[in-house]
């Protein structure tokens, strides 16, 4: 059997499905609405099945286009597995590498060294994307996501790549207005930073049990770290984003002591799947990054 489709319409064709349009789909690749539409007609009359629902506001997959989605994503997985083999066997990493971590992360800590990985590793094209949540690598078509805390059970392989402290902080302005609490239960009498959409992480690991109701939430801890900076209130966060703000005097902690430590949510890993070989370039990443990185 000669297999018709080819790479590129696949490549396109499982972006659309995952992104839920075509509008959205030619943004993330970076080419036309209609490269878009054209590659998954052709792959729809090479296919002769209708893959794709069109309606006005999103696109859905057929039941067709369930089935050919799977097998679609587990052929290109396979033939970038065969792909890094041949470059590894040359000696030098190279190839598409995802990454995903959390803004802060990606601001703070892997940013700062991409000119000097770039440098020492340039046949690597490096992806960098930003979720807060967990996501789900194969969906996402993600190599390495950088998790902060305790990881659920999983068939996924973990590098740790150390521990970041915890630290309450608030600005200069902040505490001249409001005060410096002098113990644990004066938080209660505060204005809170917390976590929007990670309600959880407002639970503080602190050597005295508080229930605290943040005052006001964000979305992301670079978000938070921004308020704080800004006077709005007292936040709990890691040493890798703020040890710069402490240093400088833009943060000050409060209540020395009062987190507990170790705790789960200092703990900074690297995960990726372990049902497929580490390739090269992804050995390199955790490699260089796990030796330079400020936690």
């Amino acid at each position: 059997m000669t297999v018709k489709s080819k790479t590129e319409d696949l490549e396109i064709f499982i972006t659309v499905a995952d992104t839920g349009g075509f509008s959205a789909a030619a943004n993330q690749l970076d080419v036309q609405v209609a490269r878009v539409s054209r590659s998954v007609a052709r792959l729809e009359a090479e296919l002769d099945a209708p893959l794709l629902n069109r309606t006005t506001r999103r696109v859905e997959l057929t039941a067709e286009g369930q089935v050919f989605l799977d097998y679609a994503k587990q052929a290109l997985s396979t033939l970038e597995q065969g792909e890094d083999k041949l470059k590894s066997l040359k000696g030098t990493p190279s190839g598409r590498l995802r990454v995903d971590a959390a803004s802060p992360f990606l601001y703070h800590q892997i940013i700062p060294l991409i000119k000097e990985f770039n440098a020492c590793y340039p046949e690597i094209k490096l992806e960098l994307i930003s979720h807060e949540n967990i996501i789900d690598l194969i969906e996402q078509r993600t190599d390495i996501a950088i998790r902060i805390g305790r990881l659920p059970d999983s068939n996924l392989h973990a590098k740790t790549l150390g521990a970041s402290k915890l630290y309450l902080v608030a600005s200069r302005d902040y505490l001249d207005s409001s005060s410096t609490p002098q113990s644990i239960p004066e938080l209660a009498d505060h204005k809170i930073l917390g976590f929007a959409d990670m309600p959880q992480l407002n639970n503080w690991p602190l050597t005295e049990p508080l229930e605290l109701t943040p005052k006001l939430t964000a979305s992301s801890g670079e978000a938070i770290r921004q308020l704080c900076l800004a006077g709005n209130g007292i936040a709990l966060l890691s040493n890798f984003m703020i040890r710069q703000d402490i240093d400088a005097g833009k943060l000050i902690e409060v209540l020395p002591g009062s987190v507990l430590s170790p705790n789960a949510r200092e703990l900074v890993q690297a995960v990726y799947y372990r049902n497929t070989a580490l390739s090269s370039r992804i050995s390199a990443f955790l490699d260089f990054f796990s030796n330079r990185l400020s936690l």
